[in-house]
């Protein structure tokens, strides 16, 4: 008696694992982990900014509180609306009249932006609100792959995000600034370059530098990460796409010489209002302690410029660790930094700043890692300043 052979079995052909794409937008579990973190701190800040209301009044007997936007609408805010709702050089304005507030010294990308939403937000604060609470949320999903790129650790990348989010000056991640709409730039980039899309890389570092001057820094160090990492002929065919951020300024700069016949109108524009012409790195450090502890200005001032010589103490530390890790393009982007902004004639939103060193986020996170107490430390005594910076730009006064 024969017995037939048992049938052979069907061979499925396994499906691929995909790999999900660095710049992927579908946020996987850590992902909505860390877009929570954010969510909950906005809801702070935001609290933070109704209890102001309230809490510190204009006037001393007022019954009624300003309005619910109002805290937000404080110093740099007002240049940018400016330009969005009137242009660079309304009714023929320019540094050519009395009084002029040179808002040339402020790149377009922002205004344009800020423009742009105004079309479908019909108030312009809540419109520059909206644009920094989306940018950040961009930009913390990107800064917490960055960190998981480089640190093994599951938690690395929910840790380096409430570094920043907690970080003293993070209430201008959620104002209608510039370094959320800049992060969720240039953020991204970084991305792009760790998985070789040099072209996305490109285009986002274009973008982020008609946001802040401090593009033209990300894109020097995408160039030298290029460098370091393309290994054959292949990859050099990449090469000409790190010239594109360099459109950008350019446009913008032919533009200002088309009006006022001043290739560098913007920096000029920035020495006039900001006292930005170049100085000696210790003669603004000099400059800058004088302020900080000399007597010659209100406490107030006099304090946000100790907060000034501190955050460049602690970029100048970064730069040094970047440095001994051979992280070479991360430290040429501090160096650049810390240059421009340690060449004025004396510190100015240098804390604002940090918000802008990913380096430093994720060099904290690595730290805590390793030594738990860190992070305890940074909650315990760091966190709480924010809520003082918070309060004090809210209300009107000089922070950051």
């Amino acid at each position: 008696m024969s017995v037939s052979a048992p049938p052979r079995p069907v061979e499925v052909p396994l499906r691929p694992a995909v790999r999900r794409p660095v710049l992927g937008w579908r946020p996987a579990p850590a992902d909505r982990e860390v877009l929570w973190l954010y969510l909950l701190t906005r809801v702070g800040l935001w609290t933070t900014a109704g209890a102001v209301r309230w809490l510190f009044p204009s006037d001393g007997q007022a019954r009624e509180p300003k309005s619910l936007l109002s805290p937000w609408q404080q110093w740099d805010w007002v240049h940018y609306l400016h330009i969005a709702e009137d242009g660079y050089f309304p009714g023929q304005a320019g540094p050519w009249t009395a009084g002029w507030d040179n808002r040339e010294a402020f790149l377009p990308g922002f205004p344009l932006t800020l423009r742009a939403v105004h079309t479908v937000v019909p108030d312009w604060a809540a419109a520059g609100l909206l644009i920094s609470f989306v940018a950040g949320g961009v930009a913390v999903l990107a800064l917490a792959r960055i960190a998981r790129h480089h640190l093994p650790d599951p938690d690395a990348g929910r840790r380096t995000v409430l570094f920043l989010l907690l970080s003293p000056c993070a209430v201008f991640l959620a104002a209608g600034y510039t370094e959320a709409l800049f992060l969720a730039l240039a953020l991204p980039a970084w991305l792009a370059a760790q998985n070789r899309n040099w072209p996305a890389a490109a285009v986002l570092a274009c973008l982020a530098c008609s946001v802040r001057v401090t593009g033209l820094f990300l894109a020097a160090a995408l160039a030298l990460h290029f460098v370091l990492t393309a290994r054959d002929r292949r990859a050099w065919r990449s090469a000409p796409w790190l010239l594109l951020p360099a459109l950008s300024p350019v446009l913008y700069s032919w533009f200002l010489q088309a009006r006022t016949g001043d290739w560098m109108a913007w920096k000029h524009a920035q020495e006039r209002g900001w006292y930005r012409d170049f100085h000696a790195p210790w003669d603004a450090w000099a400059n800058t302690w004088e302020a900080a502890f000399g007597g010659l200005h209100p406490t107030g001032y006099a304090l946000m410029w100790q907060a000034e010589l501190l955050a460049m103490l602690t970029g100048v530390v970064l730069l040094a660790l970047l440095v001994r890790r051979r992280r070479w393009p991360e430290a040429l982007y501090t160096v650049l930094t810390l240059w421009a902004l340690g060449t004025s004639y004396w510190y100015t939103s240098v804390p604002r700043s940090t918000l802008l060193w990913w380096p430093l986020w994720i060099g904290l996170a690595s730290w805590s890692l390793r030594r738990p107490q860190v992070l305890t430390a940074y909650l315990c005594v760091v966190a709480p300043l924010g809520t003082v910076v918070a309060v004090t730009f809210l209300t009107g006064r000089w922070a950051g």
